[in-house]
């Protein structure tokens, strides 16, 4: 019984590891993506405000934290981290619920998320950095601002504000006019359903938001997508990201109660989709701001703009 059973159990282990290709390098993994980069990359993992979050860093110099958002992971900032990297000590975070990140039972709202990133900072040894965020990102780096302004030097935001009661007065019906329907805003308010509809099916979806939010299909090339369909195809990672948009109505409340952001702010915006939310809601929520329109660019204003990117941030960081 002994002996020959521990050596089949052995021998079938091995054709399972040959068969399977287990540990054949990932080229898709954090790991491999975040060495691919020049900047001497790193991925990496912390333990904070009760849950695991996922970074990449690289780079030297003051300490510039960036936050992706939906569908995407810290993936999304790949053109613009090499050249940030050398001025900069780069940080790009998983958001709670996303990528390499841990996927909890609740915490999605930006508050929470913001306590995160702060729990981060702080754990990574910087008492101070610079932020930028975009989409959902861009509302937990407002959040950070507000709640945590010791911590933050200089804010960017990318394409997106901090929710507020303009929220409330989106439609179910596409809007005549053609300005732009974000019916996914209702889609991700659905609890249970999206996980059994998108799961293995993420790709479908990526595509098709890229295909109406991006001006250059080309800026988000075969290789990101399926990094990003990859990220979002199991229904944890969906749950996960769907948490962020089920919070809007407490984002919404907190945000009440927040002070105006007294730090400098830049608002990046595209050109393209015809709708500028950091206009309308910044003069609500800051004190010291500017936005500035990225030309021929739709919502993904990093991968479709890089440069024009990197020069504002760099200018607007010093």
């Amino acid at each position: 019984m002994g002996w020959p059973s521990r050596l089949k159990a052995g021998l079938v282990a091995v054709v399972l590891l040959l068969g399977t290709g287990a540990g054949t390098p990932d080229p898709l993994s954090d790991s491999a993506l975040a060495r691919s980069l020049p900047g001497d990359f790193r991925s990496e993992h912390a333990e904070v405000n009760g849950t695991r979050l996922h970074y990449v860093a690289g780079g030297k110099g003051e300490p510039l934290v960036l936050l992706p958002g939906w569908p995407q992971t810290w993936w999304q900032y790949r053109k613009v981290m090499p050249e940030l990297a050398k001025s900069y000590r780069v940080i790009a975070v998983d958001l709670r619920g996303m990528g390499g990140s841990a996927k909890p039972a609740s915490g999605y709202d930006k508050k929470t998320m913001a306590a995160d990133i702060h729990e981060l900072i702080k754990k990574l040894g910087h008492p101070e950095v610079n932020v930028a965020g975009h989409d959902i990102g861009a509302m937990v780096a407002h959040s950070l601002a507000a709640n945590h302004p010791a911590a933050v030097r200089r804010l960017a935001l990318l394409d997106v504000p901090h929710p507020d009661e303009s929220l409330r007065s989106l439609t179910l019906l596409p809007d005549p006019k053609g300005a732009p329907h974000l019916w996914w805003f209702a889609f991700n308010q659905v609890q249970g359903l999206p996980e059994q509809l998108v799961s293995g099916r993420s790709r479908a979806m990526l595509d098709w938001l890229l295909g109406r939010m991006l001006k250059d299909q080309a800026s988000v090339e075969e290789r990101a997508r399926q990094v990003f369909a990859r990220a979002y195809s199991s229904p944890d990672a969906i749950r996960g990201g769907n948490g962020w948009y089920q919070t809007f109505n407490q984002d919404i409340e907190d945000v009440k109660t927040y002070p105006k952001v007294s730090v400098p702010v830049l608002g990046l915006v595209n050109d393209s989709l015809g709708h500028d939310g950091l206009s309308q809601v910044l003069p609500k929520q800051a004190t010291n701001f500017r936005v500035v329109p990225v030309a021929r660019s739709g919502h993904y204003l990093a991968e479709e703009q890089p440069r024009a990117v990197l020069d504002e941030l760099r200018r607007f960081f010093g």
